[in-house]
């Protein structure tokens, strides 16, 4: 049986930075450790982003904080973070929290033991008897592979109601010393965010799972990722990103649809994490898409920039404010480097 994506519900955090104000700040920031700083600026200008939000003020990010502050940031905004999307989610969905019988949390950005969902239950009224699962380090990809794996865990129990939430504070990963090209490329690019998702089987909501698919190519491990330093984690970004997925992004989602019985042409819409402007355009090449076509992705984007996991469930929201296509595929890519789907197909509801 198919699962009923019966929720979904976004939220961010209070602090909103236009891309001129970021612009400044990392002029202030890094233009002194990087000597080619006002050549390189340019991408904050070409990354399609106007603003995004943030966890605290952008004068926080301007002083050296050590592994223990970010920390004491993220537990106390994801957790905030998590509660909203959360209640969002199963309010839209008609439920309680005592309704849920597992918890899927991904995220990626910071270091919690008990997870966030654990601390969730003294701020939600969770049963004691709810499954947890918390996943760490799927990165941007995080959204779609955390939402597949959710919709496993409802098909493996028929009945029980599954919530996946995902939050992401990649602001608290800038670095204030031994910054490179890659501080100036995720300073233009990213943002925090959250989402949340009910998941049932045997129920209608406003799209069904039919399937999900995972790619992950060999000897591509430094692409993406986290490299941990003394204050924390660092960004490890490649700059090859875009042509990476213009090269390879047909291929796998021709693999990855195959078993599901379907091929490209099949899709009515792929609805897509947008890492960055160019990604976006990588995506529409590779996936022979009409330039233009992924208008939601470059507006997720514009309004928030890149919040990582999330991200991908900020663009499906959208879509589905002005209708489900017949049958999409929500797709992002992440370290692994991996390519993650999930296929929906709209429903009556």
């Amino acid at each position: 049986m198919a699962v009923a994506l019966l929720s979904l519900a976004t939220a961010t955090p209070p602090h909103t930075l236009s891309q001129d104000d970021a612009l400044a700040a990392a002029r202030e920031l890094l233009a002194g450790q990087i000597g080619d700083f006002d050549r390189l600026s340019g991408v904050y200008a070409n990354a399609g982003i106007a603003f995004r939000q943030l966890a605290r003020p952008v004068e926080w990010y301007l002083q050296p904080r050590n592994f223990t502050e970010r920390t004491e940031v993220y537990l106390e905004v994801a957790l905030e973070m998590f509660v909203e999307a959360a209640q969002a989610a199963l309010a839209e969905a008609g439920l309680g929290a005592g309704d849920i019988d597992t918890i899927v949390t991904v995220s990626s950005t910071g270091i919690a033991t008990p997870s966030l969902d654990a601390r969730a239950m003294g701020k939600m009224a969770f049963r004691s008897d709810v499954a947890r699962v918390p996943v760490f380090g799927l990165g941007c990809a995080g959204g779609v592979s955390g939402l597949g794996l959710s919709a496993k865990l409802a098909q493996a129990t028929p009945g029980s109601t599954v919530l996946f939430v995902t939050v992401e504070l990649c602001s608290l990963a800038l670095r204030t010393e031994g910054v490179g090209k890659a501080d100036i490329v995720s300073t233009a690019l990213f943002g925090d965010g959250a989402a949340a998702c009910v998941l049932r089987v045997g129920d209608e909501g406003f799209a069904e799972i039919v399937g999900s698919a995972e790619k992950t190519w060999p000897d591509t491990l430094d692409i993406m990722g986290w490299q941990v330093e003394p204050n924390g984690l660092g960004v490890v970004l490649n700059r090859a990103i875009p042509a990476f997925a213009r090269r390879q992004m047909a291929e796998a989602m021709t693999q990855m649809l195959e078993p599901q019985g379907l091929q490209i042409g099949d899709v009515d819409r792929f609805i897509c994490h947008p890492g960055g402007a160019k990604v976006v355009d990588a995506m529409e090449s590779a996936l022979a898409l009409g330039q233009g076509s992924l208008d939601h992705e470059r507006e997720v984007l514009r309004c928030h920039g890149n919040m990582s996991a999330p991200t991908a469930l900020f663009v499906l929201d959208s879509v589905r404010s002005q209708q489900m296509p017949p049958l999409s595929v929500l797709t992002a890519l992440g370290p692994g480097f991996t390519v993650s789907t999930v296929t929906l197909r709209q429903t009556a509801a």
